[in-house]
């Protein structure tokens, strides 16, 4: 394993953090409004959505410990790993009892895996995290999230839409998105995340070689699993989800979802018709 300064990053498995709040009315409601849900009560007593929790536990990073790229300096409850580009690639969600509005919480951290690998695109290291969520002493969500770290890269090209996008079935259900800056702006603030390439549009295209401003992974994950919600009255008992290429707030792009018995399959598709995001709901 690559050395980090004088320790090597294999040190951090077993590493544990745990914090504690309240979970507030104010970022469900205001996710609420983000996401266009008029109507939809967020208050006192009422459940988290599915994924929502990511609206809480942030870290809490001082002005003077944000690094160029907007996110806090290496190091920490993560490992200190000095390679320049962060995406948060993937997790495996259960929702065992929901999350209750207006209740203390606490969520316990623990790395469980740092690995190193060489691709195409060059170095990379992969850190996957496992968070318990609980309440009142019962264990609500239990998640594993895989936080990809690599080198930077050729620059990327904007997606060329092509004019007929591949056909679904008539029992899939389909929404388009159309990314704006106010969008991504939100998302950013509700999650305290302040990594540039999400509305800083010079620092994206000349720093990290994107052809637009990037779509969040989470958000675009947080919208796959709203739209089993708005085609099923059942519950989503786990959820997954894969990154697999960047969206941009250039052209819109589609969510699908394949009811399929007790599950979904889910996709996100950009302007290409390439698939941008791969996810699986199970339903309870």
């Amino acid at each position: 394993m690559t050395m980090e300064g004088a320790r090597p990053l294999a040190d951090w498995v077993g590493s544990r953090e745990i914090r504690e709040e309240v979970i507030s009315p104010f970022p469900a409601q205001a996710a609420a409004a983000m996401l266009d849900l008029g109507g939809t009560r967020m208050d006192q007593g009422d459940p988290l959505p599915p994924l929502w929790h990511w609206f809480y536990f942030l870290p809490k990073a001082l002005r003077s410990e944000i690094d160029k790229d907007g996110h806090p300096k290496r190091g920490g409850f993560f490992p200190p790993v000095e390679l320049p580009r962060r995406m948060f690639a993937g997790a495996r969600t259960r929702f065992i009892e929901p999350v209750i509005i207006g209740e203390s919480a606490a969520r316990e951290g623990e790395i469980l895996k740092v690995s190193e690998k060489s691709g195409k695109s060059g170095r990379l290291v992969f850190v996957t995290v496992r968070y318990r969520i609980s309440q009142a002493g019962r264990l609500r969500v239990e998640e594993e999230q895989d936080i990809v770290y690599k080198e930077p890269g050729a620059p990327i090209q904007a997606p060329v839409p092509v004019e007929h996008p591949a056909a679904v079935d008539s029992k899939s259900w389909v929404k388009e998105i159309r990314p704006d800056t106010v969008l991504l702006f939100r998302f950013s603030a509700l999650t305290f995340n302040a990594h540039r390439i999400h509305y800083d549009r010079p620092y994206a295209l000349r720093e990290e070689g994107y052809p637009g401003l990037v779509v969040h992974g989470p958000l675009t994950a947080v919208m796959l699993a709203g739209l089993v919600g708005e085609h099923s009255t059942r519950a989503i008992g786990s959820f997954k989800f894969q990154g697999r290429a960047p969206l941009f707030d250039l052209l819109p792009f589609r969510l699908i979802g394949r009811p399929e018995g007790d599950s979904v399959v889910l996709e996100a598709k950009g302007p290409d018709d390439s698939i941008a995001m791969q996810a699986h709901a199970e339903l309870i």
